[in-house]
């Protein structure tokens, strides 16, 4: 008896990836500049579940339709099963961030760590360090410069913070006091590597901060919440 409901979950098993795969081959013949991170089969009938760009979006295997933006909620528990889902889904793993190409900035004894992308001429990241981040004790702040095209001279000026001497002064300089440090910003820099881990990541907004849970929230969330996730 248990050979045979191993044969069955193993047969079951294979038919549910091979629908993933075919699934996956329509779509990108369809949409062939989507990124697709993941197709998975869900519990609700001829449901798939498929990961892009820090989105879920659904299908059936058929992909005679396309659900965007739509949410699936449990009728009785009333949870988010697609933000729970997206949640764990793009959760980071923090321990593999390259942390080498971030300003690091220890606070207290240090203990507590996160990670956040930022751009030097974004207001919400201004908020967030004025607000929340230089309220915080016992911690270690890596900090990702991460310069959107919408903010023409946040790649310059992101240059000349890494090419200082102190770079958590020139980056708490600006960021606090809107002082910019005088040099060029000729020297190397991790930036490019930081844009692309970025898209890799599922972020196109600033602020976004990383957990050590590999939780990611964007925006300039409240000191109380930051604590909160910490």
């Amino acid at each position: 008896m248990k050979i045979i409901l191993t044969v069955l979950l193993f047969t079951f098993s294979s038919l549910v990836l091979s629908n993933e795969k075919e699934l996956q081959e329509k779509i990108n013949k369809n949409y062939p500049d989507l990124v697709i991170k993941s197709v998975q089969k869900t519990d609700f009938n001829d449901l798939y579940e498929v990961l892009i760009s820090g989105q879920i979006i659904y299908t059936n295997k058929e992909f005679s339709f396309l659900i965007v933006e739509g949410r699936v909620v449990d009728p009785e528990t009333k949870i988010d099963i697609t933000s729970n889902r997206l949640e764990e889904l793009t959760r980071v793993n923090f321990l593999k961030l390259p942390f080498d190409k971030a300003i690091k900035v220890v606070k207290g004894n240090g203990e507590r760590k996160i990670a956040v992308f930022s751009d030097v001429d974004c207001p919400f990241c201004k908020k967030l360090e004025k607000e929340a981040l230089s309220e915080l004790d016992n911690i270690t702040i890596y900090t990702f410069l991460f310069p959107l095209a919408i903010h023409p001279k946040a790649e310059i000026r992101s240059k000349k913070i890494w090419c200082a001497g102190n770079k958590e002064k020139a980056w708490n300089d600006y960021m606090l006091k809107n002082k910019m440090v005088n040099n060029k910003g000729d020297c190397k820099t991790p930036i490019s590597d930081i844009l692309m881990l970025g898209r890799d990541l599922g972020i196109s907004s600033t602020p976004t901060i990383i957990f050590s849970s590999g939780k990611k929230i964007p925006g300039a969330i409240p000191l109380k919440e930051i604590e909160k996730h910490i």
